[in-house]
């Protein structure tokens, strides 16, 4: 089998946690949700979630060239995401928790669906951020005797953003409830960045030690 049940197991619990734990695209979704309504946030959020498909080619073809081009370059993007991660994780321990204000209103007219599920998408499209994680993250969970890798990351990347979409769908339907509950209980935000910080550098050891 291409993928195991064990493995998109494994893939989706860490993704989602990584989804759910406050950051600026989370907090872009609630920002358009709460200021434009419902349907302006979830098209936002559907954004931004298909904006990791561009993430998904990135990692799938470079991630796949270096396996074919040398084992060495491809053990020295397995230490450098790993340090990557662990990095992310230790910010993440660290933080004092997202804030969220409630009231900050988005700027100029509400506009089309349309144009927001762009600015979404280009909001995330282009983000050099991203890149990195998905180059990090996606390669953690692919094994190369099970078959081709490129594929295999195309799959884990298209889970991730299904989730993605999902999560953020829900996040810009339930804005006013969420964004008021991240506005008061900063003490919860704090524990999910450092639940999802010790995800990261679990994650980061794992690809700096895994053979």
């Amino acid at each position: 089998m291409l993928v195991t049940l064990p493995q998109l197991a494994a893939f989706l619990a860490a993704a989602m946690l990584i989804t759910v734990t406050p950051g600026p695209d989370n907090l872009m979704v609630l920002s358009q949700g709460i200021s434009r309504g419902r349907s302006q946030g979830m098209a936002f959020g559907l954004g931004c979630a298909l904006g990791c498909l561009n993430h998904t080619l990135l990692a799938a073809l470079g991630v796949s060239a270096l396996i074919a081009a040398s084992p060495l370059a491809f053990a020295a993007l397995k230490i450098a995401g790993g340090a990557y991660l662990v990095y992310l994780g230790w910010g993440a321990i660290r933080s004092s928790g997202a804030s969220f204000d409630a009231n900050a209103q988005a700027s100029g007219p509400q506009g089309s669906l349309a144009a927001t599920f762009r600015r979404g998408l280009i909001a995330n499209a282009i983000n050099p951020k991203v890149v990195l994680f998905f180059l990090a993250f996606l390669p953690q969970f692919v094994n190369p005797a099970q078959g081709p890798v490129g594929l295999q990351t195309a799959i884990l990347g298209a889970l991730f953003t299904l989730q993605g979409a999902l999560i953020f769908g829900a996040l810009g339907y339930f804005s006013g409830h969420v964004g008021q509950w991240l506005a008061k209980s900063r003490k919860a935000s704090q524990w999910l960045d450092r639940i999802a910080g010790a995800v990261f550098i679990g994650l980061g050891l794992r690809l700096i030690l895994a053979r």
